[in-house]
């Protein structure tokens, strides 16, 4: 016997069509640099579907990449929606990438058009020559006054919509691709993880749960966190499903300036990573706020942090654990009744964890040498594995050898971790030599490979130093060529060109010889215990 249930397909266009119908009078803040700009969810349907409009007279393909290299804003919000609702992939480019890695991900991907914001365009324009499928440039005017290259590849947000009739948004196949991000590995190219109209409807509803962001129709919701990164934690789509109201802070992303806008805007829920939090804390304590939660992932949360908001914000800061891989949200750390009762030193350390699995994911922990399933007692760890209608299955085209899934269909995360008797994650350390700064991923590999083409250098192994501000920030471990010299200075002049400037390591230290494993490897174990007390540089 079946269900007797209306088979109706889970696509985007029904986030879109939900918000248009029911909350057009509800406000989007943008906050560029030359003020704020104030639109309503009605007002931003609208110009989605021009921009649909836009995608077919640009002659985009039925399937084709869309780019986008933009801050947090309407226009971004336009895009999130125009590109999947009307069979287009979104492809967020981040900023923040050297420019070796924008280039290899624009044309893994086949980007076909960048819209890109103008504070942003002189990183993305000497480029655009190496980006061999972009046909089209398109400038979305942000407040910023970057000169826009005379070309005729180079088009205006503005005039196209301007010119193009609204189109109606028709998806049906809820396992057609909707978006997609680029991760990055320790060893090889950026991985791209392409999300489905129906995992982004699914893991929208967990997102809007109340052991998720608990988005609703009485929120305002601020997503600090990048549209660019990690497909905005959910946020982008799970506001409008919601009804909530949306700002965004832009190009205007430094401290003062987040924590006046969520005092001014009557802000109620925020979510970034754990530097964002550092930075703004004195901005905002003492403040008068609306805030019900403040969401943080990217990277572990201190514990010293959450609880200084807790006593000078009056709310601590809720964990959530993923990875881009997990669409990203997969577990929250949202405290149960059963420890209600307990002490704040409790209550502190159980806000520090990952949290539960949110509802549709399936977690377990193996161990690395026999792949058995380790107990959930707190004390055994193993590789942190999970499952779910939102967990990727496999890479977009990826490098030979690279797998996602294990046999059985659990998607590995190269994270290790423990499980509660009520499965509880506590994540113990990584399995992968990649450094966590600042919510962003830096390769420990291709830094050395970087550091190892200066013709001085023997070997260098970078390992990860803890930071109080960016979690974790790269130290080189550098072994010269006999006879030869260089000092810091000249090591890091070297990389300048080489990497993101967020990538440059926070020393170097000259060494005899990197350790090695009984295989000859680098043991960057040994290398991460030499320097753990390593000294903070001001």
């Amino acid at each position: 016997m079946r269900g007797l249930m209306q088979d109706v397909p889970l696509t985007i266009d029904t986030i879109f069509r939900h918000a248009e119908q029911h909350h057009g009078d509800v406000p989007i803040v943008t906050n560029n640099p030359s003020g704020k700009v104030r639109t309503t969810y009605a007002e931003w349907a609208q110009r989605t579907r021009r921009l649909g409009g836009v995608l077919d007279t640009l002659g985009i393909s039925a399937d084709g990449r869309v780019g986008t290299f933009a801050w947090n804003s309407a226009r971004h919000l336009e895009l999130y929606f125009a590109a999947p609702c009307t069979g287009r992939v979104l492809h967020t480019l981040n900023v923040r990438l050297f420019p070796e890695q924008l280039t290899y991900i624009a044309n893994h991907a086949e980007d076909e058009v960048v819209f890109v914001d103008r504070t942003v365009l002189p990183l993305l324009w000497p480029l655009i020559d190496t980006m061999t499928t972009v046909r089209h440039v398109v400038v979305m005017d942000d407040g910023g006054d970057n000169e826009i290259p005379d070309d005729p590849r180079v088009l205006d947000y503005e005039a196209l919509l301007a010119d193009a009739d609204p189109v109606e948004f028709a998806t049906t196949d809820e396992n057609a691709a909707a978006s997609m991000c680029y991760t990055s590995g320790t060893t090889g190219n950026p991985k791209g993880v392409v999300y489905s109209h129906r995992s982004t409807v699914l893991h929208t509803m967990a997102v809007v749960s109340p052991n998720g962001f608990g988005i609703g129709v009485e929120d305002v919701a601020m997503p600090v966190v990048p549209m660019f990164h990690a497909n905005a934690w959910g946020i982008a789509q799970a506001a409008p499903a919601a009804g909530a109201a949306m700002v965004f802070p832009g190009a205007v992303m430094q401290p003062q300036a987040l924590a006046d806008l969520i005092v001014d805007e009557g802000v109620t829920f925020t979510a970034g990573v754990p530097t964002i939090w550092q930075g703004m804390l004195p901005h905002l304590a003492g403040r008068p706020h609306r805030l019900r939660k403040i969401g943080c992932g990217g990277s572990a949360v201190p514990k010293a942090l959450s609880e200084a908001y807790r006593e000078q914000v009056g709310l601590p800061i809720y964990q959530a654990w993923g990875m881009t891989e997990t669409h990203p949200v997969a577990s929250g750390g949202t405290l149960s009744t059963r420890w209600a009762d307990a002490d704040e030193g409790t209550k502190a350390e159980r806000r520090a964890r990952a949290g539960l699995p949110l509802f549709g994911v399936q977690a377990r922990i193996v161990d690395a040498d026999t792949l058995e399933e380790q107990p959930w007692d707190d004390k055994a760890t193993g590789e942190l594995q999970v499952r779910g209608p939102w967990c990727a299955k496999e890479y977009y085209e990826p490098d030979a050898g690279v797998e996602l899934t294990t046999p059985d269909g659990w998607m590995r995360t190269g994270d290790v971790a423990a499980l509660d008797e009520f499965g509880n994650i506590r994540i113990a350390d990584r399995t992968k030599d990649l450094i966590k700064s600042g919510g962003e991923w830096i390769s420990s590999v291709d830094l050395e490979n970087a550091i190892m083409s200066h013709p001085a250098v023997k070997e260098a192994a970078v390992v990860g130093i803890p930071h109080p501000k960016w979690d974790e920030r790269p130290l080189a471990c550098v072994v010269l060529n006999e006879g030869q010299t260089a000092t810091e200075g000249e090591i890091l002049e070297h990389l300048r060109p080489l990497v993101a400037k967020w990538w440059m390591p926070e020393a170097v230290e000259f060494i005899d010889e990197v350790p090695k494993t009984s295989v000859g490897k680098f043991s960057k174990k040994d290398l991460r215990a030499r320097f753990a007390d390593y000294p903070v540089r001001d």
